[in-house]
């Protein structure tokens, strides 16, 4: 379940990842690719129903934080850093693959979107990546990396993506302007953006499977990147800015800033 690889490029590091539901999620591939080079995990679920089914996975990563992580019940976020804090004393990375649009919001036409329907869209697939990344800003002591995931919907309008590619530009414009804060900080802010996957959060965009194939026909190798394939990328981008941190200096912003 937990690739096998020689090279530990994480070990040492700690890491929180957030979005699993099961061994499909995005969220899954990464933390399976951090476990593999070494990193230790926190993870969280998100209610008692998704307990089950990532339980198991959090057993098989040998995660020491296992915690509920409802964006949209107040506490538990401030909950699971405040226990990595105590527990851990520091962060290296954290892993934000969470959206949610309620279905009516999601299905309906972007201008004719409920305040309330918008307002649970941004609060739960953009605001929450800022307060995650306010929470873990002072357990990087010594940098760290945050991962975001977005999809071409956010710079195009892609059919029945609705008011998610809303969410996903408002999300990459907040990666844009938290890196250039927690740029001088050692601290790497990144949105990947993967393609579609078959994940249970796209089966609530309607005609999902349409949209895959329609991908597929268009990928230069006729396939589609894997969770795997995501997990290994940001596993890599989170080693790069470990090394870096490691040395005497780090890039950032076009220019050369001193680590202390």
């Amino acid at each position: 379940m937990i690739p096998a690889v020689k090279a530990k490029l994480l070990e040492g590091k700690k890491g929180l990842v957030v979005g699993i539901a099961n061994d499909k999620s995005i969220a899954w591939g990464c933390a399976a690719a951090f476990r593999a080079f070494g990193a230790e995990l926190a993870v969280t679920y998100l209610n008692d129903k998704a307990r089950k089914h990532v339980e198991p996975l959090a057993h098989a990563l040998e995660a020491p934080i296992v915690m509920p992580l409802d964006a949209q019940v107040p506490g538990q976020m401030e909950a699971v850093f405040e226990r990595i804090g105590k527990e851990w004393g520091s962060l290296d990375f954290v892993v934000h693959s969470i959206a949610f649009a309620p279905k009516e919001t999601l299905q309906g036409r972007v201008i004719d979107v409920p305040l309330d329907g918008f307002l649970t869209t941004m609060h739960v697939s953009c605001w929450t990546f800022l307060r995650m990344a306010k929470l873990a800003e002072p357990l990087m002591k010594k940098g760290g990396t945050l991962f975001t995931m977005t999809y071409y919907g956010s710079r195009a309008v892609v059919r029945n993506y609705n008011v998610m590619g809303v969410a996903k530009a408002a999300l990459e414009s907040a990666v844009r302007y938290a890196s250039a804060e927690l740029g001088p900080k050692g601290i790497r802010v990144h949105a990947i953006s993967p393609g579609p996957l078959a994940t249970r959060a796209a089966s609530g965009i309607p005609e999902f499977d349409k949209l895959l194939e329609k991908a597929k026909a268009k990928a230069p190798a006729r396939s589609l990147v894997s969770i795997e394939d995501v997990g290994a990328a940001t596993a890599f981008l989170a080693h790069d800015v470990a090394r870096l941190i490691t040395g005497d200096t780090i890039y950032i912003d076009g220019g050369y800033h001193v680590v202390d």
